[in-house]
């Protein structure tokens, strides 16, 4: 979707704070952190949200786990991290482009909202 804004940052189009890429995915710093660690991870491949992804989108919903993982482990987020995805705008999804949010750094409270 040529006008959605992660794919515009996948792009390259508009300016992101890349911290993580592949050929399938892309991890950067989120303008408006929750947290002090905040990292959207997004596949490159526009999908809309999860309830649209197919059996063929399961690489890179896998590969988004090890980034989340790996990103963690980088950032030594020892005591703890938790990976939010909302699905449409009743769980609060604001960008029409699935995406991951790894939070930590300060402690997360249950239930989350």
């Amino acid at each position: 979707m040529s006008d959605c804004l992660f794919c515009r940052i996948t792009r390259k189009e508009i300016p992101a704070q890349i911290v993580f890429e592949s050929d399938l995915a892309l991890a950067f710093k989120d303008i408006n952190p929750q947290a002090p660690t905040h990292i959207l991870i997004i596949p490159k491949k526009h999908l809309t949200g999860l309830s649209v992804a197919d059996p063929e989108d399961a690489p890179v919903l896998g590969e988004i786990q090890i980034i989340a993982k790996n990103l963690a482990e980088q950032m030594n987020l020892t005591t703890g991290y938790r990976l939010v995805l909302n699905n449409g705008r009743g769980a609060g999804q604001s960008v029409d482009h699935l995406h991951y949010h790894l939070l930590g750094g300060r402690r997360m409270t249950w239930p989350p909202g």
